[in-house]
């Protein structure tokens, strides 16, 4: 009983804390993505969603697949020593993630609105085709 009632505080407050972060990240992110993407909000709103899948996926997949490790808890200091160390190792991914992302982000971005700059990127692959009759 001890162990399943680990298991499952583990995965409320794991999953709790990754939909948390992942939420704030996103919301508070978009205008750092604004700026990377040289101002083009649909880039950026895009791939702030592409990075909440991917975090989510990321995350959730690591949460699920730490349960294998370590010895189920027989008693409540076990439950409680298992709980801080899972939840503990969650949270250093969680920070992992956001670090790698930034990183990436920072990086990408900057040549993204580089190429945004040279030449009206988007202007000239989004104005309509001249047909010429002939």
């Amino acid at each position: 009983m001890m162990t399943t009632i680990a298991y499952g505080l583990y995965l409320a407050i794991a999953i709790a804390f990754t939909v948390w972060v992942a939420r704030t990240l996103s919301g508070n992110g978009i205008v750092f993505l604004v700026e990377c993407f040289g101002h083009d909000e649909v880039l950026a709103k895009s791939t702030n969603h592409l990075l909440v899948v991917g975090f989510y996926l990321m995350n959730l997949g690591f949460i699920m697949l730490a349960l294998q490790f370590g010895e189920p808890p027989q008693t409540v200091p076990d439950m409680v020593v298992f709980l801080s160390s899972k939840v503990g190792l969650a949270v250093v991914v969680l920070g992992a993630m956001h670090f790698f992302n930034m990183h990436a982000i920072a990086t990408f971005g900057r040549k993204v609105a580089g190429w945004l700059r040279e030449g009206n990127y988007w202007a000239e692959r989004t104005k309509p085709q001249q047909v010429t009759a002939g």
